[in-house]
């Protein structure tokens, strides 16, 4: 029964992650898309703040602190995350929001060849092709009109701000054995005050408190709320079968676009979806069944005529149990 529900928390965080970008696609209509940036990281870091404040002081005991050697990485993630979310506005305030949620994918792209590069990490086959399909449909996704090859500006802000995240998913991974929750809150708090900072000095302005307030929300659930309750079925699925379950937001992302916004389906879209969908479950799949080899080195002694002997042995030693596993916002949750 817990793992059933479990189940349903995983699929509610992708629910809530997904409500995004067709709601701040409305909210874009009066809020500008640098300040409703700020809004949204504001709302996931006084949300989760305020979630914090009633998580029991036994667990908040055992949490890792951030230290000084930890300091480059929070600049950058925060830096990074400053990026990312004005790139993703602008690019959704110029593109349908069913293309961007499902372009939100590119960011499984830039996070694997960042990982390759700067950190040699290895990629398997099966990643290989998911990364070619991801990107096929990203390009298919990224042209207005096929017919005459009109490319879409909105989409490449999105790739570019996917090219960010992939950046911070690689920072974020460096401090990602401390607490989550106060990550979150220094990601929404900091993120959202430089954005702030930035929508002021390019001349956007203050919305009434109604949006203000719509945008805050929405950041909560979005961001805040779905981390929350991911943290939460993952303490009973383990970070690999929730990470399967959550793979499902971009598409949810689609479909609520499509009925909320009404926007047109392109035999280009449903072309795009169903590629997207082959790299998806193939990203799904090496991360579940991909297996850890590593050597494992035996010291034995024992005594023969009165003589102990050493003997040192090594062999190579495959098991499918240990779980890594990076979340969509950056945060390895392990």
């Amino acid at each position: 029964m817990k793992a059933v529900s479990a189940i349903g928390l995983a699929l509610l965080a992708a629910v809530f992650y997904a409500s995004s970008t067709p709601f701040s696609k409305v909210l874009l209509s009066h809020i500008e898309p640098t300040m409703l940036a700020s809004f949204l990281y504001f709302g996931a870091g006084i949300g989760i703040a305020i979630v914090y404040l009633f998580v029991p002081h036994r667990f908040k005991q055992n949490e890792n602190k951030l230290s000084k050697k930890d300091l480059p990485y929070v600049l950058g993630m925060i830096l990074l995350d400053i990026t990312a979310p004005i790139l993703l506005m602008f690019g959704l305030s110029k593109a349908p929001a069913a293309h961007v949620s499902l372009l939100n994918n590119s960011e499984i792209v830039a996070t694997s060849i960042i990982a390759l590069i700067v950190f040699k990490e290895t990629i398997s086959r099966k990643l290989w092709i998911a990364i070619t399909l991801i990107t096929l449909s990203s390009a298919l996704l990224s042209f207005q009109n096929l017919s005459c090859l009109q490319f879409s500006f909105g989409s490449i802000f999105v790739i570019l701000a996917c090219i960010c995240w992939g950046f911070e998913n690689n920072c974020t991974r460096k401090i990602s054995d401390k607490n989550t929750y106060k990550i979150v809150i220094l990601k929404g708090i900091f993120s959202g005050l430089g954005s702030f900072i930035v929508a002021l000095i390019i001349g956007e302005t203050i919305p009434s408190n109604t949006w203000f307030l719509l945008a805050l929300i929405l950041g909560f659930v979005a961001y805040g709320l779905s981390i929350f309750v991911y943290i939460r079925a993952q303490k009973e699925l383990g970070a690999v079968k929730t990470s399967a379950y959550y793979a499902v937001a971009p598409f949810i992302g689609a479909i609520l676009s499509l009925a909320v916004l009404r926007e047109p389906l392109t035999v280009t879209f449903v072309v795009a979806l169903l590629i997207m969908f082959v790299g998806t479950t193939l990203v799904v799949l090496d991360t579940l069944l991909t297996h850890h080899s590593h050597l494992h080195t035996h010291t034995i002694k024992h005594t023969h005529d009165g003589t102990t002997h050493t003997h040192t042995f090594t062999h190579d030693h495959i098991g499918n149990g240990m779980e890594h596993h990076h979340s969509h916002n950056g945060t390895e949750l392990c």
